[in-house]
């Protein structure tokens, strides 16, 4: 019987599909035989613990001979599994005995060749009693001639010996597939709120001469129970290292840059130190270590940037020129991505001396580990070898499994995916410009299918270089949208912090904020904008909140859409079956959302009901876990979302438990 197109694997196998510790993970093959005989199908599952897991796969879709089953990977190393398939002997009979029982063809011989059937399977050691026993009494029964033929024929059908038979099939002619691999990480590799803030502005101070004294460490500390309290999981901070003074940027990327202007965190290195160093003003290795302790006390584990540039005064410049690329007038060539220049740094060439490089990074990532820190946003790794990056995330990954790679690519598709493949366990996307239903439909149902089993996307709702024209001009209404889909559509979302100030004056010709952070300190006063009803961070509390609650928020690969009458009104649930909830119950969130941040919608919303696993039921219960608001709802639902005052509902459903 052959079994072939495995899922999940890659395209040509060269590396292994990915998924994290509690995670949902779909598999399929394609398997058949010649004839008209039925087959059963069986994913066996090893764990990396040795464990193997035997799991019955039922059909796909009709003609398709596809077979499928989910399987939640609660380990973390890798996962082999392989498909076997064989001829189930029960389901041919009992298929066979169906249509000629009823029409009178070999009555008794089909019954016969049941009862052998029945007494083969009761003779197996491995069957527990009681199943053996009922076996048994349905060998016996299907030669009773006494009994009418169709009772004795409904007999075999009874639930209990269907189960045995399902679970411990009657097998012929086992085949098995190649075995595959699924490499299972850390549940943060795949589930994580984050929450960027520049340390600098956290606690800086004006001067009287109106330049602006930096924060530091010990004064960004007082930010984390501010972020605790929104329900974040993961901090992220900007590069903390010694900024260059040469070619130093001023405010909004002018060239003109003031004595106090800090210049721009990226610009990476100076007389101070490099990559493995602290920036002077930010405190010392010590303050920083008391700002890792007090985040992990507010429950939030640290981030830190890695970005392979240099300032024209970092250190590396003269030990090793020969990192960078000399132009033909003898200058050393800065970073550029058309029309935006970057004087402030220089870009590293890979080619001149590959061993060096790498030697010198995987240093300081070891170096970072050693103070604590297990994540790292990595910036433009596309602009990198991809057999670097494949390199060195393994070489980390090796010996510290829980090392986390978040890929800040926001290039073409392949490359993107490409980064995903060859280890980066997170990316950025392209979400931050999908804002129409269609767009979103389309990216959604990309990234949780076609992509999964490799890419998991980030979804960041703003950064400090992007301020996209739907905040720029949605108001309000488009912060509370852009964030509402992204923390219920997938289990990892980002925000930089600003957004839950509705922060939306863009730099003129530019899509990123004014008095952009990254070239000058930027403190907010949080405080008195939630005074003032001009917050969000009540709302992204609340959203994170009902992802802490719902195990089914905290799953990729499980969204599905359903229909609206109107092209601006989003609707996608995502289930859990009880059986991987871990809570006896199954999980289901509606999500409906009216994407025109300027308007009142008014829709139909049609639900599929199959989906929410609730079968044929024609009406069920819904909570809307925002405002507390009750409904029934069933197949088609009226829906009114103003803009401005709820543009969203995030239902809880009731009575799933599928």
């Amino acid at each position: 019987m052959p079994v072939f197109d495995l899922s999940p694997q890659l395209a040509d196998d060269l590396w292994p599909a990915k998924a994290f510790a509690g995670e949902v993970v779909p598999f399929a093959a394609t398997a058949f035989r010649e004839g008209h005989d039925r087959i059963g199908v069986e994913l066996l599952l090893t764990s990396p613990s040795g464990v193997t897991e035997t799991r019955r796969m039922v059909a796909g879709p009709t003609g398709t001979d596809r077979w499928l089953t989910s399987a939640r990977l609660d380990e973390v190393g890798e996962y082999r599994w392989r498909v076997r398939a064989f001829a189930d002997d029960y389901l041919s009979w009992l298929h066979d005995a169906d249509i000629k029982i009823p029409a009178g063809i070999d009555v008794e011989l089909m019954l016969l060749i049941g009862s052998e059937l029945f007494a083969r399977a009761a003779l197996d050691a491995e069957r527990r009693q009681a199943e053996r026993r009922a076996l048994k009494t349905a060998s016996q029964a299907m030669t009773d001639v006494g009994t009418p033929s169709v009772d004795r024929l409904a007999l075999a059908h009874a639930d209990r010996l269907r189960l045995a038979l399902h679970h411990h099939p009657v097998t012929r002619l086992s085949t098995h597939s190649a075995q595959r691999v699924i490499r299972v990480e850390r549940t943060r590799a795949g589930v994580g709120a984050w929450y960027e803030f520049f340390p600098r502005s956290e606690g800086a101070k004006r001067r009287p001469d109106g330049s602006w004294k930096s924060g530091t460490f010990r004064t960004a500390a007082a930010r984390l129970p501010q972020v605790a309290a929104m329900g974040f999981d993961v901090l992220y901070l900007p590069p903390i290292h010694p900024i260059g003074r040469a070619f130093r940027k001023g405010p909004n990327n002018t060239l003109d840059a003031g004595p106090n202007d800090p210049g721009s965190p990226w610009a990476i290195g100076s007389a101070e130190g490099g990559h493995d160093a602290i920036h002077p003003d930010l405190g010392t290795p010590t303050d920083f270590r008391y700002f890792l302790k007090k985040a992990k006390e507010a429950g939030l584990e640290v981030a830190l940037d890695f970005a392979l540039q240099a300032s024209p005064d970092h250190p590396w410049v003269a030990e090793h020129p020969e990192w960078f690329t000399t132009l033909p007038d003898g200058t050393i060539a800065y970073a550029e991505n058309p029309p935006k220049k970057y004087q402030d740094i220089y870009p590293i060439n890979f080619d001149n001396d590959p061993e060096g490089i790498r030697a010198e990074s995987l240093r300081i990532l070891r170096h970072w580990i050693g103070q604590g820190i297990r994540i790292f946003r990595v910036d433009n790794p596309h602009t990198k070898p991809l057999d670097f990056w494949e390199w060195i995330i393994g070489t980390v990954n090796a010996e510290y499994p829980d090392a986390v790679f978040l890929a800040e690519a926001f290039t073409r598709p392949a490359l993107m995916r490409a980064l995903a493949k060859v280890g980066f366990q997170q990316s950025y996307s392209y979400f931050t410009w999908r804002n129409t239903k269609e767009e979103l439909e389309e990216f959604l149902t990309s990234v949780s299918t076609t992509t999964a089993d490799f890419m998991r996307p980030n979804l960041f709702v703003n950064t400090p270089d992007i301020l996209t024209e739907y905040l720029q001009f949605g108001g309000p209404a488009a912060f509370t949208i852009r964030a509402a889909i992204a923390a219920m559509a997938a289990p990892l979302w980002g925000v930089y912090s600003g957004f839950e100030l509705f922060e939306a004056v863009a730099r003129p010709g530019a899509e990123e904020s004014i008095d952009n952070e990254k070239y000058e300190y930027r403190p907010r006063d949080f405080a008195a904008a939630e005074t003032a009803g001009r917050s969000l961070a009540l709302f992204i509390g609340i959203l994170n909140r009902i992802r802490a609650e719902h195990p089914t928020l905290r799953q990729l690969r499980n969204i599905r859409f359903h229909h609206t009458d109107d092209p601006a009104i989003l609707a996608f649930s995502k289930h859990l079956p009880a059986e991987f909830t871990g809570t006896g119950s199954a999980d289901t969130v509606f999500v409906v959302v009216n994407v025109d941040p300027h308007s009142v919608r008014e829709t139909t919303v049609h639900v599929d009901t199959a989906a929410l696993g609730l079968g044929d039921e024609t009406s069920f219960g819904v909570v809307d876990l925002v405002t507390g608001d009750e409904w029934t709802w069933g197949p088609h639902n009226y829906v009114r979302l103003d803009a401005f005052t709820n543009p969203v509902h995030i239902l809880q459903v009731n009575g799933a438990d599928a």
